[in-house]
């Protein structure tokens, strides 16, 4: 999420009576982290599961109540809190949708989603149940008819003892505030429309035997951002994926692979006819030089295996690079910007951006990253820790920009 997304607007985030209230603080220091005003509006049943204290630290202001909108007040508090740029309705319950789907005014949250003129976002928290039954999809489907939108429910465990697992698990706070942000902001520019844009992302796995593997915690968010920032440019994206978490993301070609045999033959048939190339993914460089077809017996002492390199995918891709941009991320600990000059003239692409595997928070996993972009020539520009979805928009930019100016050369 960047400053400029949300300048000057203010988010109200409705805060409902579900367990996942309790990241309700998270989602608000998101949100002003991406330069949005917040406030904040706490039904009673939401109180039961977070304290104001809790929510007006994260907010750096008031926490709007029931008992504040009755209280003694010269403004007429729905419709003050209305006048926000946008609502994020986190944690919501099957009652609060219901209440808004019938158009009900009982409490402070109801009347203000009642007055709002901005765009609404519903994130949902509930068991399986619960948001499966006709009831609560129907009022679901109601609130998506008058134009507000949903994030959510995901897949994963309940907070409730005994629920296990399923459909109804709130969004993570970065998403919400991400999504809430992106309602806010205008549309991107469409500068990579009629283009194809091929991304890889994640690890690879290399089996020694079929239940032993080489890999690496990579957790594919970097190359999902740049896949998703993309789309939202205009391009055609293919998004090549190793093994990961990550749900797939709408409106992208999504290829799954598990080696890197499987990631180089994705990759060189996507390329064909791309004309942005991004290698996002952490591939393993080396492969067992013989897999077993049986899990191995565990035996005592010492072990020693026998690998073989994988190939270069990108160095590959750079020989047949022809007219398009090629984009490769590279790792290191030490005279790093030295090595990534080196591999970007070797492998023929247009620039590395080097990452810091070793620095707090932008390690694999992680949500943000702080990256060098590296060319061929040695010239460089260091660039601030900002979320992957930064840096992905960062990364377009110069990349189109190359792209605009070989096509202006042809």
């Amino acid at each position: 999420m960047t400053q400029r997304q949300a300048q000057g607007k203010t988010v109200l985030v409705i805060v409902g009576g579900s367990m996942a209230a309790v990241k309700a603080p998270a989602v608000l220091r998101r949100l002003r982290e991406g330069g949005a005003q917040v406030q904040v509006l706490a039904t009673r049943a939401a109180l039961a599961f977070i304290t104001e204290l809790s929510l007006s630290t994260a907010a750096d202001g008031p926490v709007a109540t029931d008992e504040t909108w009755f209280a003694p007040r010269p403004d007429a508090q729905h419709l003050t809190l209305a006048r926000a740029d946008g609502v994020v309705v986190v944690g919501a319950s099957a009652e609060l949708l219901a209440g808004a789907a019938g158009g009900h005014a009982g409490d402070l949250a109801l009347a203000t989603l009642l007055s709002v003129r901005g765009p609404v976002l519903w994130v949902p928290a509930m068991n399986e149940a619960m948001w499966h039954h006709p009831a609560v999809q129907a009022n679901a489907q109601r609130l998506r008819g008058w134009g507000h939108h949903f994030l959510g429910p995901e897949v994963g465990r309940f907070g409730t003892r005994g629920e296990g697992s399923g459909v109804g698990r709130m969004a993570e706070p970065e998403d919400i505030a991400a999504a809430a942000l992106a309602l806010l902001s205008p549309a991107p520019a469409q500068d990579l429309a009629g283009l194809k844009v091929v991304v890889s992302a994640g690890p690879t796995r290399e089996y020694l035997d079929p239940v032993r593997f080489i890999s690496n915690p990579s957790s594919g968010k970097m190359g999902f951002a740049v896949a998703e920032e993309a789309r939202a440019r205009g391009a055609q994206v293919t998004l090549v994926t190793g093994p990961v978490t990550l749900p797939d993301p709408s409106g992208i070609e999504v290829v799954r692979i598990e080696t890197a045999l499987e990631l180089r033959g994705a990759m060189l048939a996507a390329a064909e006819d791309a004309a942005i190339v991004v290698m996002t993914a952490a591939v393993a460089d080396y492969r067992a030089a013989e897999r077993a077809g049986e899990k191995q017996a565990k035996v005592a002492g010492d072990v020693t295996l026998h690998l073989t390199p994988n190939p270069d995918i990108l160095a590959e891709l750079g020989r047949s690079k022809g007219e398009r941009v090629l984009v490769g991320f590279a790792m290191e600990t030490h005279a790093g910007v030295e090595r990534a000059a080196l591999k970007a003239a070797r492998k023929n692409a247009d620039f590395i951006l080097l990452n810091y595997p070793t620095r707090e928070g932008t390690a694999f996993g992680g949500d943000d990253n702080e990256v060098t972009l590296v060319r061929p020539d040695g010239s460089h520009q260091a660039w601030p820790r900002l979320s992957k979805r930064e840096v992905a928009q960062r990364l377009l930019d110069e990349a189109a920009a190359l792209q605009r100016r070989s096509a202006l050369a042809d």
